[in-house]
């Protein structure tokens, strides 16, 4: 096979191959997304961590190096509600480690902070008329998302189950991310908080095709032509990739974060909230095994964040992974160490051969 079986997610995005960099906040860059959107596929931006100014200095970078399109990603959550005694209970969780790397467990903390799309960013989404525009945890209210699509953006957002695909679908997407429960990261989930229930990229992403009319972006689980020769076989059009490309050197990942992700195996990750306050999937490390993985302690999304900054800080410069986030999906260890082009071309080489032996 010469081409691909599906071309609707090129044709949609104007791309030339249906592979996606998955959005990743903290480790996505600009030389990330220049490097898979020169490449063929769709290159992202994760703006959830970055304020308007920073955004807009990326997207500049990224338009001198590359006219190809790009995608800019943002969260839909609520603003949390700050409950001072659950702060309370989740920094004397944390008071033994403050004590034991030497931190004044009664120092302020920083503020962790996401910010939700509202209309300071889809002001700068006007602005900067990226080609696509995506979301996770939902979609923004009605006039938000009505200005965003009046710039010709497509609009691309993540479902878990079925159920949030139809509404993702209903509510204006113009193509949805089916994000199995494989995935690194923080999962999509916005119609129901019980991650007990979450469906692997397997039986999910059929079960959405037949559900929807838009096409389809398989994600979670997936890293080599294998897993994207499978996706397209249950229906998908496209592929969104995350944990392959934190091997890449463009990736900006900590030394001990990488080291996690060489040492990966298929059990080494779990769904955890003591990072965020948000169920994601981090590999395995001394916090999940002593405060978590689940803990009813942890302060809303993203507050939990705050109190461990210092803890991360102080261990970080030792050289432990012992207290951050090691973001990573459940086949990390089919990761390959190639510049992100590179990967992104292999990729595609590999999957077209290996359709064309099905054939």
């Amino acid at each position: 096979m010469k081409t691909w079986p599906d071309h609707r997610i090129q044709k949609l995005l104007g791309i030339d191959l249906p592979i996606l960099l998955a959005p990743m906040a903290g480790p996505g860059s600009a030389a990330l997304a220049i490097a898979v959107a020169e490449a063929g596929g769709l290159g992202s931006l994760p703006c959830a961590m970055l304020n308007a100014e920073q955004i807009r200095s990326e997207v500049t970078l990224i338009r001198q190096r590359t006219k190809r399109p790009i995608n800019l990603n943002f969260f839909c959550h609520k603003p949390p509600r700050i409950d001072t005694e659950q702060e309370i209970k989740w920094r004397k969780r944390l008071e033994p480690y403050y004590l034991e790397l030497g931190i004044d467990p009664k120092a302020p903390v920083p503020v962790s902070n996401r910010t939700p799309f509202d209309s300071t960013l889809c002001d700068l989404v006007v602005e900067l008329k990226p080609e696509v525009v995506s979301f996770h945890f939902g979609l923004p209210n009605k006039e938000l998302l009505a200005r965003v699509k009046a710039t010709g953006a497509k609009v691309l957002s993540s479902a878990t189950t079925v159920d949030e695909a139809r509404w993702l679908e209903q509510n204006g997407c113009d193509a949805i991310i089916a994000q199995g429960v494989e995935a690194g990261g923080h999962r999509g989930l916005f119609l129901s908080t019980d991650i007990s229930t979450q469906v692997g990229t397997m039986a999910l992403v059929p079960q959405v095709v037949d559900a929807v009319t838009v096409p389809v972006v398989a994600a979670g689980g997936i890293a080599d032509a294998r897993g994207i020769a499978a996706a397209f076989a249950l229906g998908a059009a496209a592929v969104q990739i995350g944990t392959a490309y934190l091997f890449c050197p463009e990736a900006n990942v900590a030394p001990a974060h990488r080291e996690a992700l060489r040492n990966a195996r298929e059990t080494s990750t779990v769904l955890t909230n003591i990072f965020t306050g948000r169920p994601a999937r981090s590999i395995i490390n001394r916090l999940i095994r002593e405060v978590g993985p689940l803990s009813d302690v942890a302060p809303a999304f993203p507050l939990a964040g705050g109190a461990l900054m210092p803890l991360r800080a102080k261990s970080e410069a030792q050289g432990s992974g012992d207290f951050m986030a090691l973001w990573s999906g459940q086949a990390a260890h089919l990761g390959r160490e190639l510049p992100a082009g590179e990967l992104t071309r292999l990729l595609a080489e590999e999957v077209l051969a290996k359709l064309s032996a099905y054939e």
